[in-house]
């Protein structure tokens, strides 16, 4: 019997405010990552960009099997690469 894994992508592009509502995590798991300082969470909305966060996280846990903390560190490190790479494209 063949496989097929359907990939669903969130559109977080635009520079706004998501629900938490209608993302498909637990409540209490957001209040989770929120209280370890993974996402920021302001009056039941996400920002765009936290989403993206959000989302790596949880690919990093279902792919590699990261738990919260590593999955955090990692994140940081992917940050400081970014910064330092668009550091280099300025000089």
């Amino acid at each position: 019997m063949k496989r097929y894994w359907i990939q669903v992508q969130r559109d977080t592009s635009g520079d706004g405010w998501i629900s938490i509502k209608t993302l498909d995590y637990h409540p209490e798991l957001l209040e989770r990552l929120v209280t370890l300082g993974l996402v920021e969470i302001e009056n039941d909305m996400i920002h765009t960009r936290q989403a993206e966060r959000l989302d790596k996280i949880f690919r990093l846990r279902s792919c590699l099997g990261v738990n919260l903390t590593g999955a955090a560190i990692i994140l940081d490190l992917l940050d400081k690469i970014d910064e330092l790479k668009e550091k280099i494209r300025s000089q």
